[in-house]
C-alpha cells in the first residue's frame, strides 16, 4: 500500500513499485502455486531455501501485496513474556485507529518485514521495544488516552488517513499461542454447581467423586446356583431360595445348601457359591453334589470388593461420561459437583455471507455458522444460535458489551480490510489483546483477547473456513478447557506416511486421518488433500490435525497429533482424500 508520501519500504521486505499489470500477474502466478499445493496436499506457501512465499491473505482470503520473508534471526520476546511490551492501562492498547490504508510504522525497528500482513496497523500495547543496530533494546511509550475518551468506531476507512505504527513484536509461535490461551482459561478458580445426574452428562467434576458407601455393601452372590457351608454333599430344602433385593437371610448352618441368584445376599457363613451348572442335584435324596472342587469364596462378591466408603473413585476434572453416571449413581450420589459449561456467543461477520441457497452475485454461504456451534459444544461448551451482524461495527460494539458470556467467537473481521472491524472495536473497548497474530498456517490472523478485568474474553477468528479451524484448536479449545477445569491433555505423536511440505517459518496443521499398520507396521497418519485455508473436504474427511513444525516433514517422521472430538476415523475416509 502507499500513503501520500509514496511507497515505503519496510525493513526485510522484498518491496518494489510496481504497475497494476505486474502486480496482478504476480498475484495470479501466486495464488495458481497455493491452489495447487493445497489439491496435492503440500503447503500452502513455496517452502525451502529460495522458495518464494505467497503474499499473506486476511481474514476474509483476500490477499496482499507485500510478500514479506521473515528473517527470523531474533526470538519471539512472547515466549519469556506474554504480556512483555503492554500497558496495564486498558484505555490505551492501541496508538492506531481503523484506517487500513495507512499500516506502516516510520520506525525501521518495529517491524522485521514478515509476511504477516493481517496485523498492519495495530499495535497491541501502549510500550514498545526497539532493537539498536548493537543489539541493544530501547523502549519508547505512547502517553494513554484520557480515560473516558474512546477512538470512534468508523464504518469505512478513509484513504488519506495518517500512516499507523506497526506491530512491535512478531507473533507468538503455536505452541506459545496454546499455553497463553489455556493460562488464561486457569486464571480464577472454576465456579461449582450440583447437578441431578440427568443433567450432569458432559460436565467436568469440580471435586473427586468419593464413595458414599462401600461397593457392593454387602456380600453378594455372582451367579446363580446354590450357597453352600461346609463341605458336601448338601442337603437342601424343596422351594427355598434367595432373591436379590431381600433382606438378609438366616446363617446356613454346615452341609446345608440353598438356592441363590445373582446378586441376592449371601447368607452368613457361607462358603462359596456353586454355579448351577457346576451342580448336580438328587432330588430324590434332597441331596446336592458338586461336579467340580470348591473352593472357599468362590463366586461371592465380598462387602467393599470395589471400594470402600470414602476411597476416591475418580479425579477432580473428569469429564461425566455415562460410565461416570453409572458408577456415581452406585456409590450412592443423586447430584454431582460440577463446573458449569462455559457459555459461548457466536457473532458471524460478513456482508458477503447467504444463509441459505446457492452463491451468487459475488455472496457465499456461510459455512461457520453452522459448524461452529455443534463444534464448540462437542468441547463442552453451552453455544448460543450464531448472530450474523454482517459488515458493522456499531452492531460488533453492541454484541459485545451486551454479552454475558463467557466467550465471545467471531468469524472474520480480524485482519487489516477496510471492513474489519474486530480490532478498532476492542480498542475502543479498552479490551487486553492477549494473543494477536500466530505463527501457524492456516488461521496466522486469528486473536484472542480479554474484553475487561472481569469480563468475557473473545477470540477472533479467521473468516476461511479451514483457518478458522485452526484458530478453534489454537485458542478456543486449551481457552475453554481452562474455564471448565478441565486438565490439559498430553500430546501424542504418531508417524506420518507422506511427505509434508511445510511453511518456511511458521508451523502448519494439515487435517489427517490414521491408518492401521499393515502385516505388523505401526498405526500411522496420512495427510489428506484439500486442505487450503478456504476449504472444507479434507477436515470434513479427517479425524485429527498433524502439527507439521517450520520446514515441513518427510515420511516415517512422527508428528504431534490433534484429535478432533468425533475421533477417531470413519471407514468411508478411505480413497479420494488420499
Amino acid at each position: 500500500m502507499t500513503g501520500s508520501d509514496g511507497p515505503h519500504r519496510e525493513p526485510g521486505s522484498d518491496f518494489r513499485p510496481a504497475g497494476p499489470a505486474s502486480e496482478r500477474a504476480r498475484e495470479e502466478e501466486e495464488r495458481a502455486v497455493e491452489q495447487a499445493l493445497a489439491l496435492v496436499g503440500g503447503s500452502d506457501r513455496t517452502g525451502g531455501a529460495g522458495g518464494r512465499p505467497s503474499r499473506s491473505q486476511d481474514s476474509r482470503g483476500h490477499q496482499d501485496s507485500r510478500g514479506n520473508q521473515d528473517p527470523r534471526g531474533h526470538q519471539d520476546p512472547r515466549d519469556e513474556n506474554p504480556n512483555a511490551g503492554r500497558s496495564s492501562d486498558p484505555h490505551a492498547r492501541r496508538t492506531s485507529d481503523s484506517d487500513p490504508h495507512a499500516r506502516r510504522s516510520t520506525d525501521s525497528h518495529s517491524y522485521d518485514g514478515r509476511d504477516n500482513g493481517p496485523r498492519d496497523g495495530r499495535t497491541t500495547a501502549t510500550t514498545t521495544a526497539a532493537t539498536t543496530a548493537a543489539g541493544t533494546s530501547a523502549a519508547t511509550a505512547t502517553a494513554p488516552e484520557p480515560v473516558g475518551e474512546q477512538p470512534p468506531l468508523p464504518d469505512r476507512a478513509s484513504p488519506g488517513d495518517p500512516a499507523k505504527p506497526r506491530p512491535t513484536l512478531p507473533p507468538p509461535s503455536w505452541n506459545r499461542a496454546r499455553a497463553i490461551a489455556a493460562r488464561a482459561g486457569r486464571g480464577g478458580p472454576p465456579a461449582t454447581i450440583r447437578l441431578p445426574l440427568d443433567r450432569a452428562l458432559g460436565h467436568v467434576l469440580a471435586e473427586a467423586l468419593g464413595a458414599l458407601t462401600d461397593l457392593p455393601s454387602f456380600d453378594t452372590s455372582a451367579m446363580d446356583g446354590w450357597a453352600v457351608a461346609g463341605p458336601g454333599p448338601w442337603t437342601f430344602e424343596a422351594g427355598a431360595g434367595l432373591l436379590a433385593g431381600r433382606g438378609p437371610a438366616a446363617a446356613l448352618p454346615d452341609g446345608t445348601a440353598v438356592r441363590i441368584a445373582t446378586g441376592a445376599r449371601v447368607p452368613p457363613d457361607t462358603t462359596a457359591v456353586i454355579r448351577s451348572e457346576h451342580a448336580q442335584v438328587d432330588d430324590a435324596k434332597g441331596l446336592l453334589h458338586a461336579r467340580r472342587s470348591v473352593v472357599t469364596g468362590q463366586d461371592i462378591r465380598p462387602r467393599g470388593q470395589e471400594c470402600r466408603s470414602g476411597e476416591q473413585l475418580v479425579p477432580a476434572g473428569t469429564v461425566v461420561t455415562p460410565a461416570v453416571l453409572g458408577l456415581a449413581a452406585a456409590a450412592g450420589y443423586d447430584a454431582l459437583p460440577v463446573v458449569p459449561r462455559p457459555r459461548v456467543d457466536v457473532l458471524v461477520l460478513g456482508d458477503e455471507l447467504l444463509n441459505a441457497g446457492l452463491p451468487h452475485d459475488g455472496l457465499i454461504r456461510d459455512a461457520l455458522g453452522p459448524m461452529l456451534g455443534p463444534w464448540l459444544r462437542a468441547l463442552g461448551a453451552g453455544v448460543s444460535g450464531p448472530r450474523r451482524l454482517g459488515d458493522d461495527a456499531g452492531a460488533l460494539r453492541s454484541a459485545l458489551t451486551s454479552s454475558d458470556a463467557d466467550l465471545i467467537v467471531t468469524t472474520g473481521g480480524t485482519a487489516a480490510g477496510p471492513v474489519d472491524h474486530v480490532h478498532p472495536v476492542l480498542e475502543a473497548l479498552g479490551a487486553e489483546l492477549l494473543v494477536d497474530g500466530v505463527a501457524v498456517r492456516p488461521g496466522h490472523p486469528m486473536l484472542l483477547a480479554r474484553l475487561s478485568p472481569d469480563g468475557p474474553y473473545l477470540v477472533g477468528l479467521p473468516g476461511n473456513p479451514l483457518a478458522a479451524v485452526s484458530g478453534l484448536l489454537t485458542l478456543a479449545e486449551p481457552l475453554l478447557a481452562g474455564i471448565a477445569g478441565r486438565p490439559a491433555q498430553d500430546p501424542y505423536r504418531a508417524l506420518v506416511h507422506a511427505e509434508v511440505h511445510g511453511h518456511p517459518h511458521d508451523t502448519r496443521l494439515v487435517p489427517v486421518v490414521h491408518r492401521p499398520g499393515r502385516a505388523g507396521g505401526r498405526d500411522h497418519v496420512a495427510p489428506l488433500h484439500y486442505n487450503g485455508p478456504a476449504m472444507l473436504r479434507g477436515i470434513a474427511a479427517a479425524d485429527g490435525l498433524a502439527v507439521v513444525p517450520p520446514g515441513g516433514v518427510r515420511s516415517g517422521t512422527e508428528v504431534e497429533i490433534l484429535d478432533l472430538p468425533w475421533a477417531p476415523a470413519t471407514p468411508w475416509t478411505e480413497g479420494c482424500f488420499t
